[in-house]
């Protein structure tokens, strides 16, 4: 596994302790942007920088990429969230691979009739809950290659495909995957964005925004992400 690239410029790892922990540290290095580039289902963070940017009266931006949608031949199932992923999910296959990350996990692995399918779980890192006799976890981090995706679609023998609606080309051929061999798709539903926020779908949009806001003035910028 190697770590994720990190942009340039300084680098904060961890979180900032709420939306108080957020106002301190607004406070303590005065930025005037706030660009959240935080991922789709970051929700709580997201909701934070809201909240933490509304209270200082700094502007505010959300990158986000854009969701996928279904294209013809796609068998989806939009749902609202895990636990009703999770329900759904025995009446739909034996063996099926989650890619909905390790938080929220327990969703699938405490659900009494998923505890009885062959769970395969693929994410990034290893999950920190204990997990039923019958779950195999995969560890591996994109991006997927179609042959691949295809490949161990077939050797793991898999009936059933769950993912978050996270968008991006980079776990795009898991969904042409199971396209091609006819699987049904139970997809995730992003949480909303909060109200009241600038959305952009790409860094160049990005970039203009902030570009348009600062008018040339030599402002500093946070971007969370």
């Amino acid at each position: 596994m190697h770590d994720p690239p990190l942009p340039l410029g300084t680098v904060r790892e961890g979180g900032f302790g709420g939306v108080q922990g957020m106002l301190a540290w607004f406070h303590s290095h005065m930025p005037v942007i706030v660009v959240d580039a935080t991922h789709p289902f970051a929700a709580q963070i997201s909701e934070q920088a809201a909240q933490a940017a509304r209270l200082a009266g700094i502007a505010r931006l959300r990158l986000q990429r854009p969701a996928w949608s279904p294209v013809p031949g796609e068998r989806w199932l939009p749902v609202p969230d895990l636990a009703s992923a999770a329900d759904l999910l025995p009446t739909l296959g034996r063996r099926p691979l989650l890619t909905t990350g390790r938080q929220g996990l327990a969703a699938f692995t405490e659900h009494p009739a998923c505890r009885r399918l062959d769970l395969l779980v693929r994410c990034v890192q290893a999950p920190a809950i204990p997990l039923p006799a019958r779950t195999t976890v995969l560890l591996a981090r994109g991006p997927f290659s179609l042959a691949g995706e295809l490949a161990l679609l077939r050797e793991r023998r898999i009936d059933v495909l769950v993912t978050k609606n996270s968008g991006g080309r980079e776990a795009q051929p898991k969904l042409d995957a199971a396209r091609e061999l006819r699987l049904p798709v139970v997809v995730i539903d992003r949480p909303p964005v909060p109200a009241s926020v600038d959305v952009v779908a790409t860094v160049d949009a990005a970039e203009r925004w902030v570009r348009t806001r600062l008018s040339g003035a030599p402002h500093r910028s946070t971007r969370m992400g």
